[in-house]
């Protein structure tokens, strides 16, 4: 990994378009080492949840909040990744509030509906949507017929839609997302392995159904400031400012994969917030 310091023409493209794309952000061998210790880890693994789409297809996702010592968290708390979010969320301390390992696989990976990440968010009660971002990192390459993220370039800008319940996720209202579709620039966001996409809170997004024989594999790490405190999420790592560690910290502490103390989410639990 190469120290990454955003320009201000990055952070204005980010602003603009609601996303921003890091090409190469780790190599090969950085990549290769993440993504093996995570298909190998069975913590991650049995901690893993399938969500079904309107088809019944589904996806697995493994979510936990406090960052620790594993190889993910090290990489969530690296300076780069987390002085780029600052320089996009500006003025306040980074908190981390959740990763998640997303898991599309080949064949059965399901679809993800239109949706913004603050119309979850939202329900936690977060007040500042501008204050959060998402940061996705490639483990595999993404593309058409594996299931990459779709997004609607400037979308950001239309504000928090209501979100409603499409089958096992919750979507945007399609009144508003078809509107936004005459008028907006449909994007697919396709990646290579090792790049890195940071999008806003409330940019609309999606994902089709992985058709392909290939695994699609991310992760994907929410941040948020430490002046956004929410009123309805009990976690606290969303207001703890993370423990910056240097960029190497992945490759060279020897740590592997997730600890089963990790404060991992479950199913139930999420089914729950999103009903209240």
């Amino acid at each position: 990994m190469d120290g990454i310091v955003l320009t201000q023409q990055q952070k204005e493209q980010y602003e603009e378009n609601g996303y921003l794309i890091l090409s190469k952000f780790l190599n090969g061998e950085e990549v290769r080492l993440l993504y093996g210790i995570a298909t190998e880890d069975k913590i991650m693994r049995s901690n893993a949840m399938d969500f079904n789409d309107q088809s019944n297809k589904s996806t697995k996702l493994t979510l936990w909040f406090t960052p620790g010592e594993d190889v993910y968290s090290l990489l969530i708390r690296s300076q780069s990744i987390v002085d780029a979010v600052q320089t996009l969320l500006g003025d306040g301390e980074v908190c981390h509030f959740h990763s998640k390992l997303m898991q599309k696989e080949p064949k059965v990976g399901g679809a993800w509906e239109w949706h913004q990440d603050y119309g979850y968010w939202y329900k936690n009660g977060f007040l500042y949507p501008e204050a959060m971002i998402s940061v996705m990192l490639a483990l595999t390459e993404a593309n058409l017929q594996n299931g990459c993220l779709q997004v609607l370039k400037g979308s950001h800008k239309m504000g928090r839609l209501e979100h409603s319940f499409a089958g096992e996720q919750q979507g945007a209202d399609m009144n508003f997302v078809e509107q936004a579709l005459t008028r907006l620039e449909k994007v697919e966001v396709v990646l290579n392995s090792g790049d890195l996409l940071f999008f806003h809170s409330n940019l609309l997004h999606m994902s089709e159904a992985n058709l392909s024989d290939k695994a699609r594999w991310s992760l994907i790490s929410a941040y948020n400031l430490s002046y956004n405190i929410p009123f309805r999420e009990k976690n606290t790592s969303c207001i703890t400012p993370v423990n910056v560690v240097a960029d190497d910290a992945f490759l060279t502490s020897g740590v592997r994969g997730l600890s089963q103390d990790s404060d991992f989410l479950k199913k139930e639990n999420e089914i729950t917030l999103k009903e209240n």
